[in-house]
């Protein structure tokens, strides 16, 4: 958990939770009698509960919305009158509005941003109860999945009346190199008392259990009021923070009044320096780098947008594997831990807070890009709380070093949506919504303005990092002062525009913010100096952003809902990854060049022309049918052939084995599957039934072989016994309907993940119709 303060709980059981959309008011709430009350453990998000239905909009995932009410009656065991308490939650999407013991804290509309209430004067030792209402009735509000509840953790947080504020510690390093680092510690602290309070503030980091700097200074905080004060540290040599070696100091600052330790504040942080050049790109500690970059959805499969650690950390092992250095929070600030992993694994993090202003984009209903779009939205909340929001996710996560920008909003711009600008009747412009010039919406040159106004309201709080954002409608925005309020300019899907901007604006800092997957994209990067960066439109396959039904997810991914690599993660792989790699994705014509319809089975009639294509990254490739060798290739890239073999279909074994300088380095193969045999799992993870966790449950359906069955998919049942709890099942297929709450769900291409949390001893029995039931023992 990021920022370990003192007296901060996760406050997560023991909540009721009631669906009721026609409850919108507490008086409501409480005069209604018979409510479906159930038992809840948050995170929790209701939407993903379905059911999918046409009714619904494409853009949300067809999941529905509504209003939910939340409740949990609570005793605070030591309770004590002159502490504060805050209740924090990490996000709660939509409009949400609190009270305690009766009495109202307040409404924040955004459902993705963090935020508290200080609740010490409404409390009391026994019988508390907090009471939260969810309203997302306004189902089609976002061109992605949002989710719907309490989605993310609750903390309640008890503080001494001298503390530091929550957020009020922030870590950065404004000098650092190999030899030396200089660590800056601000801290703001408020004082509940009448009196003024002399108070000692502390600091040091530990690199492991031994202590590499620290500092103190003496302080005080007027009555009833607050402080801001600074320390500095400085350490020999320090290890520096990087993708490729994410090395993390602890931090640790106490408070003290009166020879007592008030309060204190640990997390993990780390030294890297982070710079942008116009002409030559990124540099981190000093070195030239290209960001590989990805850009991900907060909703996994099953779990909707209420997603366990472990789940988002097997998938950030997916992408380590890959390759990939670099993630985007599109289009919102995600999870807490999630901040938490990037900073112990290694990967640079763009931060984003819209992917709204003032005025609402279209979202569509009926499919993408299909029938009439609808236009609720989050910008009607706006104006009053745009830059509260965007300080309050730099506050929040302004302490974590894999975060190297901050980005105020994703394709603002984009034209006719609803920005527009003479400009449009000329020049190449991504359009969907009418051609040309729209008179009659507003003027783009309201862009720069409201740009100035939320980088201001970023560096009110941090100046340590650069300010950004995704810009959709370049040759529009160009008109505007919008790019020049950005210290560094991303690009969504415009690598024509590179060069031609570039001679134009030459002191612009341009990046790539969201890209296709095509080569000429990553070329657009390692063949142009000043591009450091690319960030694949997506790595994962998530709800919502659908086509027409029945599909009610996104297959945009590289790696599918359940967690699954594609054929174009291997392509990805082959850019993106040094370790030598091979591997083998057939078609049935020579389309790979597009690769599109690339499949990774060896399927087909005898004698049937197949197209086998390899992705690797060596010298040069072998393909192997049935020990025969059809030949070596060449691995050259290119946007007009990629390597790949002509082959008249017969069942056995491909194999492709990739050479460096005439050595074998890699090798992958592919055989044909006989007739289904039986039911394969295996566990990812080594845990033990004493080790609370979640499991990865893979299942597989085989022949006797061992190869995966992809063309005779079965309903796979799972039943567990003692301590463990089916959290979800996924396939990765785009179009199914199942309950996700169910127990039972049909394989996809021959396999199903499970997710499984295990509490103690039991066992898992998997079965289906015509095979012989498994069982896997937890002990």
């Amino acid at each position: 958990m990021f920022g370990q303060e003192q007296g901060k709980a996760l406050f997560i059981e023991h909540w009721q939770f009631v669906k009721a959309d026609e409850i919108t008011s507490l008086e409501d709430l409480r005069s209604t009698e018979n409510l479906d009350w159930r038992a809840i453990t948050l995170p929790h998000d209701w939407s993903v509960e379905g059911p999918f239905s046409a009714e619904w909009a494409s853009g949300t995932g067809f999941l529905p919305g509504g209003v939910g009410w939340y409740k949990k009656q609570f005793d605070l065991e030591d309770w004590d009158n002159s502490k504060e308490y805050q209740l924090y939650f990490d996000g709660v999407y939509k409009n949400s509005e609190v009270w305690i013991n009766g009495h109202y804290l307040g409404k924040r509309p955004n459902g993705f941003i963090a935020f508290y209430y200080e609740i010490g004067k409404y409390l009391k030792a026994e019988k508390n109860e907090v009471i939260v209402k969810v309203d997302h009735r306004q189902y089609a509000d976002s061109r992605y999945y949002t989710g719907s509840g309490i989605y993310r953790n609750v903390y309640l947080i008890t503080k001494e009346p001298v503390h530091f504020k929550t957020w009020g510690v922030f870590f950065s390093t404004p000098e650092v190199n190999n030899d030396q680092a200089l660590a800056k510690v601000e801290v703001d602290i408020k004082n509940s008392f009448e009196n003024t309070s002399n108070v000692s503030i502390k600091a040091r980091l530990l690199n492991g259990s031994s202590v590499v700097a620290n500092s103190e200074l003496a302080a005080f905080v007027p009555s009833e009021g607050e402080n801001h004060e600074t320390l500095y540290m400085s350490v020999e040599q320090p290890n520096l923070w990087s993708p490729d070696s994410p090395q993390l100091y602890q931090l640790e600052v106490s408070l003290w009044a009166d020879g007592k330790q008030v309060d204190s504040y640990i997390d993990q942080v780390g030294f890297r320096s982070i710079r942008f050049d116009a002409n030559e790109g990124f540099f981190l500690n000093g070195e030239n780098m290209l960001i590989k970059g990805v850009c991900i959805h907060h909703d996994a499969g099953s779990f909707g947008a209420a997603v366990p650690k472990a789940v988002w950390a097997k998938r950030l092992e997916t992408l380590k594997d890959l390759g990939c250095n670099a993630i985007r929070m599109s289009h919102y600030p995600h999870q807490d831990y999630l901040y938490d992993l990037c900073d112990e694994m290694g990967f640079l993090v763009q931060d984003e807070a819209f992917d709204e202003w003032e005025r609402g984009k279209n979202k569509w209903i009926e499919g993408w890009n299909v029938g009439t779009p609808g236009n609720d939205g989050s910008y009607d909340a706006f104006a009053e709380w745009g830059h509260q929001d965007v300080k309050d996710m730099v506050l929040r996560s302004r302490n974590h070093p894999s975060i190297f920008m901050w980005s105020i909003g994703n394709e603002i711009d984009y034209p006719n949506d609803p920005y527009s600008h003479p400009v449009l009747d000329e020049g190449r412009n991504p359009q969907i919504y009418g051609r040309g010039y729209q008179k009659g919406n507003p003027a783009a040159a309201q862009l720069g303005p409201l740009a100035e106004g939320l980088v201001a309201a970023v560096k009110s709080v941090d100046t340590s990092r650069p300010v950004t954002a995704a810009l959709a409608g370049v040759t529009m925005s160009n008109h505007t002062s919008y790019p020049e309020a950005l210290d560094i300019v991303g690009y969504n899907y415009q690598e024509y525009r590179y060069q031609e901007d570039h001679e134009a604006y030459p002191d612009r800092v341009i990046y790539g913010s969201e890209n296709g997957d095509a080569l000429e994209a990553w070329r657009a990067v390692t063949e142009n100096k000043h591009i450091a960066s690319q960030f694949l439109w997506t790595a994962f396959d998530f709800l919502g952003e659908a086509r027409p039904w029945p599909v009610r997810s996104s297959g945009a991914g590289i790696i599918d809902m359940a967690g699954y690599p594609k054929p174009d993660f291997y392509f990805r792989k082959s850019l993106w990854n040094d370790t030598p790699m091979v591997y083998i994705g057939v078609t049935n014509s020579e389309e790979n060049v597009n690769r599109r319809r690339i499949q990774d089975t060896w399927i087909g009639e005898k004698g049937e022309e197949k197209w086998v294509a390899v992705y690797a990254n060596v010298e040069e490739v072998e393909l192997m049918l049935n020990d025969r060798s059809l030949g070596k290739k060449k691995i050259n890239y290119s946007s007009e052939s990629m390597p790949g073999w002509s082959v008249p279909f017969e069942e056995g074994t491909l194999k492709a084995i990739a050479y460096n300088d005439d050595k074998q380095v890699a090798s992958y193969e592919l055989s044909s599957p006989g007739k289904i045999d039986h039911i394969e799992a295996t566990i990812s993870e080594e845990l033990k039934a004493d080790e609370n966790g979640v499991i990865h449950l893979d299942i597989e359906l085989k022949d006797k072989a061992g190869n995966r069955i992809v063309a005779d998919d079965r309903e796979i049942q799972i039943d567990l016994d003692g301590q463990l709890k089916l959290l979800g099942l996924e396939s990765g297929d785009l179009s199914s309907h199942e309950d996700y709450q169910s127990k039972r769900r049909k394989t996809y291409h021959g396999r199903l993940r499970a997710y499984v949390r295990i509490d103690g001893e039991g066992e898992i029995k998997i079965s289906t119709k015509g095979l012989k039931s498994i069982k896997l023992k937890m002990k």
